[in-house]
């Protein structure tokens, strides 16, 4: 799961990590801000300041029409719900940082480089401290951190923020918390700019998560913009063996997309809402194989796709696993039939798109 920008900072903040003073800005609402103010779209994705989806506001008579850019600005694909309002700092460097799981050791890293900020990608890879760390080696990791940044006078404050990140990334399930740029301010305060933060799915029943929804854009992959059949599976492996049968099957896939765990109905009415932006589907082929994914909800997205979304082409449905049978009273009390193997679902499919 991939969090916005705000929700994972206020995660960071419950654990203690310091972030700039904000506050949220959502559709229809009016903003009460302290200016300059840094207003940040909210979206699943990397590279907003590039593509214009960062913006500065230096006083309020321009500020409605920017938050109404900002929230009828596509990102990637994607566009937002939320906008993020930030103080402004005064930045003196910019760091990066970040937390990951290594699973060929089977560790958690620490990786920081001396320099942060929108060019970091430009970093040669083996200018990077990398180091092991866990819930004992923060002070040393700080150290570390302060000699390689040539901080010595904010150790003891580095050495916090390593214990407070390891703290938050182990609480919350994280598989990556990115802090790029972690800032020192021009009165010596360090702070974390941004955060991208991405939690395990599978860790989801430890867990009360309540964020907004959205598709991860790296599950979703346009094949070939003019194919005729779409896919939505759950699980990399399956969804890439949906995509090869409906190529096998003599089809041209749309789509590759992996609807991960957890998926609501939310979510999979914003995947119906993306698969016909592609001009020339004829059929959508599903198939689910339920685990932390229930039936019944992929069944609700489904009917709510067909009230909500005029023109829906056909559905090809296979559903198996968690809540079934719920799924599938929901299903027939719509009149909306559930086929029992991909293959059934192919060979209907196939025909459709034969005679479309």
């Amino acid at each position: 799961m991939k969090l916005l920008e705000y929700e994972a900072k206020n995660l960071l903040s419950l654990s203690g990590v310091v972030t700039p003073r904000s506050s949220i800005i959502q559709l229809g609402e009016v903003a009460q801000l302290t200016f300059p103010v840094v207003l940040k779209s909210q979206v699943p994705t990397g590279g907003r300041g590039k593509l214009g989806g960062i913006k500065i506001v230096q006083d309020n008579t321009t500020l409605q029409k920017t938050i109404d850019e900002l929230l009828s600005l596509p990102i990637k694909g994607f566009t937002p719900k939320t906008l993020l309002a930030e103080e402004k700092l005064a930045i003196k460097r910019e760091y990066y940082m970040a937390l990951l799981i290594d699973r060929p050791s089977a560790t958690i890293r620490l990786v920081a480089h001396i320099n942060g900020g929108v060019e970091v990608e430009d970093n040669l890879a083996n200018g990077f401290l990398n180091m092991a760390i866990n819930g004992d080696s923060a002070e040393v990791a700080g150290q570390q951190l302060a000699d390689y940044y040539d901080l010595a006078g904010q150790t003891f404050v580095l050495q916090d923020l390593v214990e407070n990140l390891y703290r938050c990334f182990t609480k919350n399930d994280a598989t990556l918390l990115e802090i790029n740029p972690l800032v020192l301010t021009d009165d010596d305060k360090i702070v974390a700019g941004d955060c991208k933060m991405e939690l395990d799915d599978s860790a989801a029943f430890r867990h009360e998560w309540q964020f907004e929804e959205t598709l991860n854009e790296s599950n979703f992959v346009t094949l070939d913009e003019h194919g005729t059949v779409a896919t939505i599976a759950n699980g990399a492996g399956l969804a890439m063996a949906t995509v090869d049968a409906v190529a096998d099957a003599g089809m041209t896939p749309a789509n590759f997309l992996d609807i991960g765990g957890g998926a609501n109905t939310e979510s999979l009415l914003a995947v119906f809402g993306r698969i016909v932006q592609y001009p020339n589907i004829q059929a959508i082929v599903i198939n689910i194989f339920a685990g932390i994914t229930r039936c019944d909800e992929v069944a609700k997205a489904i009917i709510a796709a067909q009230k909500q979304i005029t023109d829906l082409p056909p559905l090809y449905i296979r559903l198996a696993g968690t809540n079934f049978e719920a799924a599938e009273v929901l299903l027939q009390d719509e009149h909306i039939p559930i086929l029992t193997t991909l293959e059934a679902c192919l060979d209907a499919a196939k025909q459709r798109t034969n005679h479309g």
